[in-house]
């Protein structure tokens, strides 16, 4: 396990080779970190990554070609050492190969690449899944980063704003199951942006399906965005931890979701899966911007 830090002349960023996980966005004039400190009272993670599912599986298995198997919410990159595999002045990459522990609980060859890039004030995620398999291969795979909000300690959270840059969000509902329901809110937007209030996560994440954005941000007390996350993912999450009244909320980009509660197909069946055939490659990235 190691932190490897890059840095430009406007921020700096941290990554953990375990989950090649981003721990800290600063400004490097200022000192301002963005980014959730992972403390356990609320939450232990801060940027985790998901694959090869996202979201919980209906009774937390999934079958495949007649075999079922287990698997937790989110995978288990999250939790695997990466390996570095370049860095520059700008830049990290880092490498999760499939082993024979992984090819017990998904039975597929990968190899999954994160990289990180440094331009100006913006961080560029990138996300590389190669199939290794002689078979087609399918996954899931999402970001979930937490960013600082409030940003200043002196506030509140309801003093902030959610951007969105439409006229309303429709959200999608996970039960208390962990899984979709047929449920859906419809959030009106006043100027594309949505009030942060007390209840907003009660029933935890907020699930924007169908491309209805590709950019979300954070707006401070004085309506100004201090942080933007711009992605080209199909949906995405919008998390904080339902009634701890936590410091962070999380922007998500996802390709792959939760199962549905009345889902009874094979991992091929899953809505939003994604698949590769044999040598394929799939890539995609988000950036975060301050």
């Amino acid at each position: 396990m190691g932190m490897y830090t890059i840095q430009n002349e406007e921020i700096c960023i941290k990554v953990n080779s375990f989950g090649a996980e981003l721990t800290s966005l600063q400004d490097v004039n200022t000192k301002r970190e963005y980014m959730w400190s992972a403390d356990p009272t609320y939450w232990k993670r801060t940027s985790p990554i998901l694959f090869p599912f996202v979201g919980g599986l209906k009774n937390k298995e999934y079958s495949y070609e007649g075999k079922t198997y287990p698997m937790s919410q989110h995978g288990f990159a999250r939790d695997m050492e990466f390996q570095l595999i370049e860095q520059t002045a700008s830049k990290l990459l880092f490498a999760l190969e499939s082993d024979e522990e992984t090819l017990q609980k998904y039975p597929f060859a990968f190899q999954l690449i994160l990289g990180y890039e440094l331009k100006g004030r913006k961080v560029i995620v990138s996300w590389q899944v190669n199939n290794k398999d002689q078979k087609k291969m399918y996954f899931a795979i999402g970001g979930h980063p937490a960013f600082l909000c409030p940003i200043d300690p002196d506030k509140k959270q309801t003093d902030y704003e959610i951007y969105f840059g439409t006229d309303e969000i429709t959200s999608s509902m996970i039960g208390e199951s962990g899984l979709m329901t047929t449920e859906k809110i419809v959030y009106p937007l006043q100027d594309g942006a949505l009030s942060v209030t007390e209840d907003l996560f009660e029933h935890d994440a907020l699930v924007i399906e169908h491309n209805q954005t590709q950019k979300v941000a954070f707006l401070d007390e004085n309506e100004m965005p201090y942080l933007t996350v711009s992605f080209d993912a199909p949906l995405f999450g919008i998390w904080s931890p339902p009634h701890k009244n936590a410091p962070f909320i999380c922007i998500e980009p996802w390709y792959g979701r939760c199962d549905a509660e009345d889902f009874e197909g094979n991992l091929a069946e899953r809505e939003w899966e994604n698949s590769l055939e044999v040598n394929g490659t799939f890539k995609t990235k988000y950036s975060i911007s301050i």
